[in-house]
């Protein structure tokens, strides 16, 4: 559950240097998510951000959407320092970053845990200490090949669509699932 009410950040992971990779596909939902609601994303030190304020129910909730710059390998200090920015705790944080393991165009979101082997997961648990507490919403790439050359391939025409239109709207789905419960809790 959100702790910090009615104020969220979500993060997209990726890899700047390689734009429309499969490995970039959080970058690539949240401007698809910036698109949608209207926010400009602009560059700080360590990532894009931009913020807004949307009703979720009667409830007015503040998102703000964070891609960092970091490689994603090291995406866990910018992540954790837009965290304490914006003075919120883990739990308020969901990460939408590529899941080898789910099949294409799937999402599986998920709180806590390991990182199950997604080193800029990993990434952010090491940064942001004992408290792994957050939320992550895993985008199905499946597996072809050498892991390392298939994550850095291209996303082909389909995926791209389809998370910049209808799994959008998915992963969309899920953030006002977990604002909703912020604004019960």
């Amino acid at each position: 559950m959100v702790v910090a009410g009615t104020r969220i950040l979500v993060v997209g992971l990726g890899n700047t240097p390689l734009p429309g990779t499969r490995h970039s596909v959080g970058h690539l939902i949240i401007d698809a998510l910036a698109c949608k609601l209207g926010v400009r994303l602009s560059s700080e030190r360590g990532g894009f951000t931009g913020t807004t304020t949307i009703d979720i129910g009667s409830t007015p909730v503040t998102i703000t959407l964070f891609k960092p710059k970091a490689l994603m390998n090291i995406s866990g200090p910018p992540v954790s320092a837009a965290l304490r920015k914006h003075a919120l705790p883990p739990s308020s944080l969901i990460v939408i970053h590529d899941s080898l393991a789910h099949k294409p165009l799937t999402l599986s979101p998920k709180f806590g845990g390991s990182a199950g082997g997604h080193n800029g997961v990993r990434s952010i648990v090491a940064a942001l200490g004992n408290d792994a507490g957050f939320h992550r919403l895993r985008v199905g790439i499946g597996r072809g090949g050498d892991a390392a050359d298939y994550v850095l391939g291209r996303l082909e025409g389909r995926e791209r669509a389809f998370w910049e239109g209808e799994g959008m709207e998915r992963v969309w789905r899920e953030i006002e699932r977990v604002a909703s419960g912020a604004v019960r809790g």
